[in-house]
Formats: C-alpha cells, sequence, structure tokens
C-alpha cells in the first residue's frame, strides 16, 4: 500500500490487473486491494464523502469474514460468490449477510469513483469541481441514496476546492501529478474492465436488484 496521504494509480492499475480471472471473472482478493487504494480518493477530496468511505470499511470487513470462514472457497471470485449464494439462495436468508449484496454496494461505488476521476482529468484547470462532482454523483451513486444523503452530499460537493487544489490534494507533489495523469488513462482501463465484468456478473445472476 502507498503513502495514505496521497493516491497511488499505479498501484490501483496492478491490483485491478491482478484481479482478472479467466475471461470474465473477478478475484475479491485483489479487487479489494485496488478498491482500499481507490477509495482514498474520496478521502483526500475532503468530507464530503466521508459517508461512502466509513460505509467501504464496513463492507470490506464483511468480506474478510467471508473469506476466513468455513466457506471461505466460494468467496474466492465474483462469480465463484455469486453461484454459491444463487445456488444455496443464501442472499435472501434472513440473519445472513450476503457477500454479493455487500459488494453490489462497492461496485456502485467504483462506478461514481471512476467516472469522477475521469472528469476531473480531462477538464481544464477552470472547471467547476462542485459541477463535475455532482453530476458524476447523479449519474452514478445518486440513484441508490435516500433523497436525505443526496441533499447532504450535493450541498457539501460546493465545499471542493479548484481543479489544482485538489489535483494536488490528492497526488501531492507537481512530479508526482505529472506522473500520475501518465498513468491514469491506463489506470482507468483496468477499473472499466474490472466494472463491466463485475457488472455484467450481477446481471447473469440478476442480483443488480439485491436489497
Amino acid at each position: 500500500m502507498s503513502n495514505q496521504n496521497t493516491l497511488d494509480l499505479h498501484y490501483v492499475q496492478q491490483s485491478f490487473l491482478r484481479s482478472l480471472k479467466e475471461e470474465d471473472d473477478v478475484v475479491v482478493e485483489a479487487y479489494i486491494d485496488g478498491y482500499n487504494e481507490l477509495v482514498k480518493f474520496l478521502n483526500l477530496i475532503g468530507s464530503v464523502f466521508s459517508f461512502v468511505s466509513s460505509d467501504v470499511k464496513s463492507k470490506i470487513k464483511v468480506m474478510e469474514k467471508h473469506k476466513d470462514g468455513d466457506d471461505a472457497i466460494y468467496y474466492e471470485s465474483f462469480k465463484k460468490m455469486m453461484k454459491y449464494e444463487k445456488e444455496t439462495s443464501l442472499h435472501e436468508k434472513n440473519g445472513f449477510v450476503s457477500g454479493s449484496r455487500t459488494m453490489l454496494r462497492l461496485h456502485r461505488g467504483l462506478d461514481f469513483i471512476r467516472l469522477f476521476l475521469r472528469r476531473l482529468s480531462e477538464a481544464d484547470d477552470t472547471v467547476n469541481t462542485c459541477t463535475v462532482c455532482q453530476n458524476s454523483y447523479n449519474e452514478t451513486l445518486a440513484e441508490f441514496h435516500p433523497w436525505y444523503i443526496r441533499k447532504a452530499a450535493t450541498l457539501a460537493m460546493h465545499a471542493l476546492p479548484t481543479r489544482p487544489d485538489l489535483l494536488k490534494k490528492i497526488f501531492g507533489t507537481d512530479d508526482s501529478l505529472t506522473a500520475a495523469l501518465v498513468v491514469l488513462p491506463e489506470t482507468l482501463s483496468s477499473c472499466d474492465e474490472v466494472y463491466q465484468r463485475v457488472n455484467q456478473l450481477y446481471t447473469d445472476f440478476d442480483f443488480h436488484g439485491l436489497p
């Protein structure tokens, strides 16, 4: 893991590439490694998405319990996990914390992070970061949040700094930022591949609507 005060895109890319299994599966542990690094993006931009990052931590703890439990073999990859929970109807069992449901929340968060990061990197320095963030949020995570969370998040986004200041908070020095912007397209490409694979699995197992 990299420095806690900056985002290491190379680590994200390597973790997500390592997560790719066969032609259509994703390894849970490597996915979480990359996600843990990527979610620092939310922490570094301020308290706007603290509710999301704290939720991520609780979801990852759930998955760690599954990976250390008696049925750990079924939680090595997304496809194994979904197949196991579907065939045993565990995703519907009262009192059972479904891994598929838990990871669905992270999956939705990844969609927002990759979209906001892409738009932020492609914009010029005069762009209104609040508007970019709000649009990215409204197109992804917002539909899964109750109105009071949407309202609070949208209001908090007005506190986002300018694009140059925000990028400096995320990546640190000018040299680090320059290096990050070079590797960013490849990192986003690996994010996209992981996202699409996981999204397709949720479609295949009809799990998008897990409560």
